[in-house]
């Protein structure tokens, strides 16, 4: 099924020219993803204190976008510049899963959002990367299937926080749309598991 991922080739294009910049004066791809995880938790913390100011919604937008482009970064410093690491490897895989627990889990305390739907999601995104690393194990290639992986779910995310930041009331759709995440997110990890597996078998 189709997925934002599918975009990430053309994303990482364009941000060549400054992974080459950061390479040349020594930042590291760990380093861009532990900042990547502070940056979510700043932002997270500044929604779950201010959740009466409907304006600091948009801080969502604004740190997805940076946080899609910092994970960009980490894996192209990794891959084109010799820093693969196993220590890069477990960061990239909890430091995604972490960030976006502590950039969501805040819209539990605005008005007009379901917590337990919201935790909901958290949980099965988890479980998503959970599932597209299992595969891995089991001899097929880490799965990034869509149709709700961690691109798709930054946009859903993303025009929540963008809507809600300019006062759209959340409250006549927020919980049909974070409903159907939860669907989503489940056919994501049915199609990660099936298709490693298939893969894993063939090979």
């Amino acid at each position: 099924m189709a997925s934002i991922y599918d975009l990430k080739p053309a994303f990482q294009n364009l941000l060549r020219p400054t992974v080459r910049w950061l390479a040349a004066r020594g930042v590291t791809a760990n380093q861009v993803t532990v900042a990547a995880f502070v940056l979510s938790s700043a932002a997270g913390a500044a929604v779950a204190l201010s959740t009466e100011r409907k304006e600091i919604l948009l801080l969502l937008p604004a740190v997805l976008l940076v946080r899609m482009a910092l994970n960009a970064v980490d894996g192209m410093l990794a891959r084109e510049h010799g820093q693969e690491s196993r220590l890069g490897a477990v960061l990239n895989e909890l430091g995604d899963v972490l960030s976006d627990a502590v950039l969501y889990l805040p819209l539990c305390f605005v008005a007009g959002v379901s917590g337990w739907l919201v935790v909901s999601v958290v949980v099965l995104a988890g479980t998503t990367e959970f599932a597209g690393v299992l595969t891995k194990l089991a001899g097929g290639s880490r799965r990034y299937d869509g149709p709700m992986g961690k691109s798709d779910r930054a946009v859903v995310f993303g025009l929540t926080g963008l809507l809600g930041g300019l006062g759209v009331p959340l409250a006549p759709w927020i919980d049909p749309l974070l409903g159907l995440v939860c669907v989503l997110l489940v056919v994501t990890v049915v199609n990660r598991v099936r298709r490693g597996l298939a893969e894993a078998l063939a090979g």
